[in-house]
C-alpha cells in the first residue's frame, strides 16, 4: 500500500524544504495536503533556524495539481483551500524557492508561482489547466500569473491549458533558471547557501516591496537604522571577509 499523502519538511543549515509527497498521482495535492500547508509555513516562518525555504516534489514531478478525486463535487470549497495555501507560500516572510521537475501543472503550478523564484529541470512541463475542467480560475491567482509572465502568456495559458516546455517558461519569465536533471540539486543547494549568507533585513524589504507594498517604507527605514547589517556590511566588504548579518525576520 502506498503511503499516505503528505507534506513533509526539514531543516538543514537555515534552508527549511517543504516536499510534496504524493508519487502515486504525480504529487497532486489533496484536500488535507492544501489545508496543511499553511499551518506548516507558519512555524517554519516563525521558526528563527530557518532564513531560506525550497518546496519541491518527491521523486521525478514537482506537482501534477489538485488531486480531482478528493474534490467530492465541491469544486469551490476545494479551490478555497488551494487559494489560502498559495496565499500563505506568497506570503511567507523569508526567501522562497520552487525547485521543479517532472509535471508543474494546475495547483502545483499555482504553488511555483507563488514562490519567489524557480528553478527547473530540462524537459518539465508547466501549465494552468482550468479550462479543462470549466473552473474560473481565482483572481488572485490570475493576477499573480499575469504579474509573473505577462497578460499574454498568462492567456495563453488559461485559455488553453496547453503544457509549455521549460524554453518558454524560461523566455516568459515563469522560471528563473533551467538546468540539467543531474544538476538540479546541486544548484538550489549552492544558490540557497547564497541566500542565507545574504542580509534578511534586505530581502525582507525587497520582497514586500516587489510585492507591491507602499506602506512600509518607514518601518524599513527605521528596522535598517537599528539592524546594524548595513554596518556590518560595509566592514565586512572592507575587511574582506564574509558578514555576520544579525536582523532576522522574527526578530
Amino acid at each position: 500500500m502506498s503511503p499516505a499523502p503528505s507534506l513533509t519538511h526539514t531543516v538543514t543549515d537555515a534552508v527549511a524544504t517543504v516536499v510534496i509527497d504524493h508519487p502515486a498521482r504525480r504529487n497532486a495535492m489533496t484536500d488535507t495536503m492544501w489545508a496543511a500547508l499553511p499551518p506548516l509555513l507558519d512555524g517554519l516562518a516563525a521558526d528563527p533556524a530557518v532564513r531560506v525555504l525550497v518546496l519541491t516534489g518527491a521523486g521525478d514531478t514537482f506537482c501534477a495539481g489538485a488531486d480531482i478525486s478528493t474534490l467530492g463535487g465541491d469544486a469551490g470549497a476545494a479551490q478555497e483551500l488551494a487559494v489560502a495555501a498559495e496565499e500563505a507560500l506568497a506570503a511567507f516572510p523569508k526567501p522562497t524557492l520552487a525547485a521543479v521537475r517532472g509535471f508543474c501543472v494546475g495547483g502545483g503550478c499555482q504553488l511555483a508561482a507563488a514562490c519567489d523564484l524557480r528553478f527547473s529541470a530540462e524537459n518539465t512541463l508547466f501549465g494552468v489547466t482550468p479550462a479543462k475542467l470549466g473552473i474560473v480560475y481565482p483572481a488572485s491567482s490570475t493576477r499573480r500569473l499575469a504579474s509573473l509572465v505577462g497578460p499574454a502568456t498568462a492567456k495563453y495559458l488559461l485559455f488553453s491549458g496547453e503544457l509549455i516546455g521549460t524554453e518558454r517558461a524560461l523566455r516568459t519569465g515563469l522560471v528563473d533558471e533551467v538546468l540539467a536533471e543531474a544538476e538540479l540539486d546541486a544548484r538550489v543547494a549552492d544558490f540557497t547557501r547564497v541566500l542565507v549568507g545574504r542580509s534578511q533585513l534586505t530581502q525582507a524589504a525587497a520582497k514586500e516591496f516587489a510585492a507591491g507594498r507602499t506602506d512600509r517604507d518607514a518601518h524599513w527605514a527605521e528596522q535598517a537604522r537599528g539592524s546594524g547589517d548595513t554596518a556590518e556590511g560595509v566592514a565586512a566588504f572592507l575587511e574582506r571577509r564574509a558578514a555576520r548579518f544579525s536582523w532576522t525576520a522574527t526578530s
